[in-house]
């Protein structure tokens, strides 16, 4: 794994093996990033990853400039990991929070222009988390939830859904406020 773009462009991100983690694959991640670098300008972004994991979104849109990230993950091993990656790479703007990322999106503590979310597959009531983030005081007016998920998950009776990407084992679904 490593971080795509930017000023840390080919850095390699080598988590523990004692990681319990799926991490986005670099061809999603560019992919994703295409994506968002066609509809925002990233140094304007305040940004809230869900579910961080090994912290590689965090990584990638730290790398490209973006004003703001939040990386929220409860798992202390994974904690540790991505906040000694945020400091050894010098990310001043990257708040790395140990909490459970549905605590966070029922308190949120600002609104984002970015929600990335990256839950567990086998999470209990997955399929509900978008409806809970657009319920939420998440995300700015014309701010987006993108909801990393497995390829059996259909979100189309959601309102707010606005795109779905596949790349692989990868799939994406983009959600914006219904409204907006």
């Amino acid at each position: 794994m490593r971080i795509v773009s930017g000023k840390y462009k080919g850095k390699k991100i080598r988590p523990p093996s004692n990681f319990n983690a799926r991490p986005t694959t670099d061809f999603a991640k560019e992919a994703l990033f295409n994506i968002i670098e066609n509809n925002f300008n990233i140094d304007e972004l305040s940004v809230l990853d869900l579910f961080s994991g090994t912290g590689s979104i965090t990584y990638e849109f730290a790398s490209r400039g973006a004003l703001r990230v939040s990386s929220v993950e409860m798992d202390p091993v994974h904690f540790r990991f991505i906040k000694s990656m945020v400091n050894t790479l010098d990310m001043f703007q990257v708040n790395v929070v140990r909490s459970d990322a549905l605590k966070v999106i029922k308190n949120p503590w600002e609104e984002f222009d970015i929600v990335f979310a990256d839950p567990p597959y086998d999470m209990k009531d997955l399929e509900s988390l978008p409806e809970l983030v657009l319920d939420n005081e998440l995300l700015t007016k014309d701010g987006w939830l993108i909801l990393e998920h497995p390829s059996k998950m259909n979100f189309n009776h959601i309102e707010g859904l606005f795109d779905h990407r596949s790349y692989g084992s990868v799939n994406f679904s983009f959600f914006k406020k219904p409204g907006t």
